[in-house]
């Protein structure tokens, strides 16, 4: 129901930011029409007459309760040690992220909360393959001024890139919508590298508009297969909550900087008091909202307001910042469950320059 939703959204974007257009249904805490809000619970003994409820209010003792709970996970929070000890892996350059789980009933969901594995669970040739993949082109566009540039995708004059494309579960719809927009290119990047060379297998792959390699978001000495400037959307879902709150600034501002201006970022990641936040046990909380799995993964969980400043700060224009509260019901069991998201779309000035792009890294050095 999510990829089908977010499908939706980037098909609709997608279409208005290649005609130079941004809707103003999108603009700061407006709900897009659809998708969105097609589904309103008006009589609450029909709630387990559907799996999903758009757009649900919380009652004062829901987020009580849901504040109750979080402050009960996170009481315990992971040993010094273990902390200390992911602390100089990452520094070291091995924190990392993983969208490897695919095969299951609404996968985009399971798939997003197998994020941020530590490289030292990775297989070696995984790790290896982080820092030695090759594309066509990749050095091309490194060369000085006055040299024709090549790179995958260079001829395109509409370009997408999905970070965190997992195995692909957005990558093939995305395609398929790219086929009726003349000059359209899509890149798409993972941690993972077996995840990658599941899309770049897939039958529907196509290399003449589609470009999949390994990429590390956390890395910021690690070049894209293509120069800064040239995108125009790039695809953020469920990704910036697995990476250490110490260096989501950094890595929002290295893909702002890929951006053209005008170019569009659209987010969506975990909110908080989502039923994901709530369900984590004593012992797991490694920091404020920011919780680690049994299996290695991390997630944290986002307000509005922590979303605004992190795109703004890299320089981003807030186009669309809301909260989507759903109610997730299980009519087997006569379970309800509260769902809560982030999601935004921030745009990079159309006056953008080099000078803006220094300033901001000013600003995070002295943050």
């Amino acid at each position: 129901m999510v990829l089908f939703m977010m499908n939706g959204i980037w098909r609709n974007c997608i279409c208005h930011l290649r005609k130079g257009k941004v809707l103003h249904r999108c603009q700061s805490g407006v709900h897009p029409v659809a998708p969105l809000g097609s589904r309103i619970l008006t009589d609450p003994t029909k709630v387990f007459e559907h799996n999903m409820w758009d757009h649900m209010q919380w009652s004062k003792e829901e987020e009580e309760e849901a504040r109750k709970k979080v402050e009960e996970n996170s009481a315990t929070r992971v040993i010094p040690e273990e902390q200390a000890n992911q602390k100089t892996k990452e520094k070291a350059g091995d924190s990392s992220w993983d969208h490897g789980k695919t095969s299951a009933p609404d996968s985009r969901i399971q798939e997003t909360e197998t994020h941020c594995k530590e490289s030292s669970d990775l297989p070696d040739g995984q790790s290896k393959a982080r820092s030695d993949f090759s594309n066509p082109g990749l050095e091309e566009h490194r060369k000085g001024p006055g040299t024709i540039e090549h790179f995958p995708g260079s001829s395109a004059t509409f370009r997408i890139l999905e970070v965190g494309c997992g195995a692909g579960n957005s990558v093939f719809p995305i395609l398929n919508t790219l086929q009726n927009i003349p000059g359209s290119f899509l890149y798409c990047c993972d941690f993972a590298s077996g995840a990658v060379e599941l899309v770049k297998s897939h039958t529907s792959y196509r290399a003449a508009q589609c470009s999949a390699f390994v990429h590390d978001v956390c890395n910021d000495g690690l070049p894209y297969p293509f120069p800064d400037g040239i995108l125009d959307v790039i695809l953020l879902v469920f990704v910036l909550s697995s990476i250490h709150p110490d260096r989501m600034q950094a890595v929002i501002h290295r893909l702002s900087r890929l951006l053209k201006p005008g170019g569009m970022l659209l987010f969506r990641d975990y909110g908080r008091y989502d039923k994901t936040q709530l369900r984590f046990k004593k012992g797991h909380c490694l920091s404020e909202n920011f919780y680690v799995r049994g299996d290695g993964t991390r997630a944290y969980f986002f307000t509005k307001g922590e979303v605004h400043h992190i795109f703004c700060k890299a320089g981003l224009d807030e186009k669309q910042n809301l909260v989507d509260h759903r109610l997730q019901v299980n009519r087997k069991k006569q379970v309800k469950m509260h769902r809560v998201w982030v999601q935004g779309k921030f745009q990079k000035p159309l006056h953008w320059t080099q000078k803006n792009s220094k300033l901001v890294l000013s600003l995070l050095s002295h943050d």
